[in-house]
C-alpha cells in the first residue's frame, strides 16, 4: 500500500466523503465512503470515521476537496488543524479530471471517489488558511465590491426609468435614495479598510510603499493582499500569474494556430481590481507602463491585450515591492522580472512546467 486518499464532495448542508487507497501498481481501491453534516460535528464524526478506517496509521493520508463557494472552508480548517494535508481543486479541474475518467453518472458519491482517485494519482499542493487579519481584510474587500456592484445595477435601473416614456416618480425617488445610501456604505467600508490595514505597521508601511505608484489605490492593494494571504502562498512571480489567471493559454495544433489568450482560470477578483489601475499608470505615464503599453499596442493592434498586459506587470511589480519591502523606484525596475513579463502575449512553455496554486475562488 502506498498511501490513502480522501475525496470530499461538499456542499451548503452537507458533505460526501470516499476514502481509498492506492498501492505500489498504482490501483485505486475504494475502502469506505459515507455521507456527513456540513458543520463542527460532522467534521468530528468525520476524524474518527477516518481513523476507523485507515487501519495503517504509518502510511500517509492526502485529502481533497472542491472549492465549492464558501462551504469548504470550515471543513478545511478543522483538518488542517486536526494536523491532516488538505488540497483544495478548482470545480473545473475537478471536472475535467472526472470526465476524463470516462464516468457517465454524476451524484455526489461518485464526485467524492474522484476526488479520492484524483488526490491518489497527483501530487496536489497543500492548502492553507488565510491568517486571520486577511481573512477580515478579504471579508471588507469583497463586500466593498459587492456594494459597488450594486450601486452600478442600480444606477442602471434608475438611469431606464428617467429616460422611459411612462417613468414614475416615487420609483426614481426611492433609486436616488437607494444610490445614496449605498454611496454611504461604500464609503464607510472604504474607511474600514484603510483602518484595518492602518492596525497592522508592517502591511501599513508596505501598503504605503506600493502607493507611491501614482493611479493605484488602497482599495487596490488591499484586495490583492487579501486574495492572496499578504503573497504568503507564492514563492514565483509563475504561481502568481497563474493564481490570477494572466498565464497564457496557447491553442495550436500542427499548422494551425489559433489565438494565444490568458487563461482567466484563476482569481478574477484580482483581474477586476487591477482594470482601472491599469488604465491610470499609463495614464500617468508611471515608470515605464506607457512605453510598455505601446510596445504591446503596436505588436498586436488591440488596446484591451495591452492594457491586460500592464494588468500583468503591475500585479508583478506590486509583489516585488512587497515582497523586497522597497519603494517604488522606475529607472530600477528593469530585472528579472521585467524580464519575465516582457513577453506578456507570447505563449510561456516555462511558466506550464512551474508548479501552479489553484485558486478557490473562480466564481466571476
Amino acid at each position: 500500500m502506498l498511501k490513502y486518499s480522501l475525496g470530499i464532495d461538499i456542499s451548503k448542508k452537507d458533505f460526501h466523503a470516499c476514502l481509498s487507497v492506492i498501492n505500489t501498481c498504482q490501483e485505486v481501491n475504494v475502502k469506505a465512503s459515507r455521507k456527513f453534516p456540513n458543520h463542527t460535528e460532522g467534521f468530528r464524526e468525520l476524524c474518527t470515521w477516518i481513523t476507523k478506517h485507515r487501519k495503517e496509521s504509518n502510511i500517509p493520508l492526502c485529502i481533497t476537496m472542491e472549492a465549492t463557494g464558501v462551504y469548504f472552508e470550515a471543513c478545511a480548517l478543522y483538518l488542517f488543524k486536526s494536523g491532516h494535508k488538505v488540497s483544495v481543486v478548482l470545480p473545473n479541474k475537478a471536472k475535467q479530471y472526472l470526465k476524463a475518467l470516462g464516468l457517465k453518472t454524476k451524484n455526489d458519491k461518485i464526485d467524492a471517489s474522484g476526488l479520492a482517485r484524483m488526490g491518489a494519482q497527483q501530487n496536489l499542493e497543500n492548502w492553507e488558511p488565510l491568517d486571520d487579519f486577511f481573512y477580515s481584510l478579504r471579508a471588507l474587500t469583497r463586500h466593498h465590491q459587492s456594494l459597488q456592484e450594486l450601486k452600478t445595477n442600480i444606477k442602471n435601473q434608475l438611469h431606464a426609468d428617467m429616460h422611459s416614456i411612462y417613468s414614475s416618480k416615487a420609483v426614481i425617488k426611492q433609486l436616488k435614495k437607494l444610490v445614496a445610501t449605498l454611496d454611504k456604505q461604500i464609503e464607510e467600508t472604504a474607511a474600514a479598510i484603510s483602518k484595518h490595514i492602518s492596525g497592522n505597521k508592517e502591511v501599513a508601511a508596505k501598503t504605503d510603499k506600493i502607493q507611491q505608484i501614482k493611479g493605484i489605490g488602497i482599495i487596490t492593494i488591499a484586495t490583492v493582499l487579501a486574495e492572496t494571504n499578504g503573497f504568503a502562498l507564492f514563492s514565483s512571480i509563475p504561481q502568481l500569474v497563474s493564481y490570477a489567471g494572466y498565464d497564457v493559454e496557447e491553442n495550436q495544433s500542427g499548422s494551425r494556430k489559433g489565438k494565444t489568450r490568458i487563461s482567466k482560470k484563476g482569481n478574477s477578483r484580482i483581474r477586476r481590481c487591477l482594470h482601472l489601475p491599469a488604465f491610470n499608470v499609463v495614464r500617468y505615464n508611471m515608470g515605464d507602463f506607457r512605453p510598455f503599453y505601446e510596445r504591446i499596442l503596436s505588436r498586436h493592434n488591440q488596446k484591451m491585450k495591452a492594457y491586460v498586459a500592464v494588468q500583468k506587470k503591475l500585479l508583478v511589480l506590486i509583489y516585488t515591492l512587497w515582497k523586497k519591502n522597497e519603494d517604488f523606484n522606475p529607472p530600477a525596475q528593469t530585472t528579472e522580472e521585467e524580464i519575465f513579463i516582457n513577453e506578456e502575449m507570447e505563449p510561456s512553455f516555462a511558466l506550464a512546467r512551474q508548479s501552479q496554486i489553484n485558486s478557490p475562488d473562480e466564481r466571476g
